[in-house]
């Protein structure tokens, strides 16, 4: 593995997922477009749809606030319509972490989140530190040349973590690949 930063990462994520590229001012209207249409599908009452665009809104803005890049959805079940998966990809900043890299992060998560599963799995793209719940997975993967970490932030509501939808979300996490031009 090369000492020099990645220019960009890929990741492989099925084409039925949303996606809405954060780093565009544009993308309030296009999950609204992601929440009207989950809405139409399953034929919601005015206060359902609310709720579910009021739930993407906060998730959203949330990740946003926390250098977010990009947020895809996916409806796990027919009937989690206002609770969709979602996959939150962040970027954090050496600044904001351990200095000692993923065993390091894997320690301070482990003492942030008593009640999950902290490990650190294989991971093709280099020191990778897992955080497991039953309806969540948090994958962290440090970006080569110590410049932090890309975070996949998994939330599966509905079938949880133990389920075929998480298996995909794992299998999601294990795709991410760095790419230099």
């Amino acid at each position: 593995m090369s000492d020099a930063p990645p220019d960009d990462f890929r990741l492989l994520v099925p084409r039925d997922w949303f996606r809405i590229d954060l780093c565009q001012d544009r993308w309030r209207p296009q999950l609204k477009l992601y929440a009207d249409r989950r809405a139409a599908e399953h034929r919601m009452s005015s206060a359902t749809r609310a709720e579910l665009w009021k739930a993407l809104r906060n998730v959203t803005e949330a990740g946003v606030a926390r250098g977010a890049l990009e947020i895809y959805l996916r409806a796990d079940t027919a009937e989690s319509a206002v609770t969709p998966v979602s996959l939150l990809v962040s970027l954090m900043a050496t600044g904001e972490l351990p200095a000692d890299g993923a065993d390091s992060l894997a320690d301070l998560l482990a003492e942030r989140h008593p009640a999950a599963t902290v490990t650190r799995p294989p991971h093709p793209a280099g020191p990778a530190v897992l955080v497991t719940t039953a309806e969540s997975l948090d994958l962290y993967v440090e970006i080569p040349a110590r410049r932090g970490f890309l975070h996949l932030s998994f939330r599966i509501p509905v079938s949880g973590t133990g389920s075929p939808m998480g298996e995909l979300c794992r299998a999601i996490g294990g795709s991410l690949r760095w790419s230099r031009t």
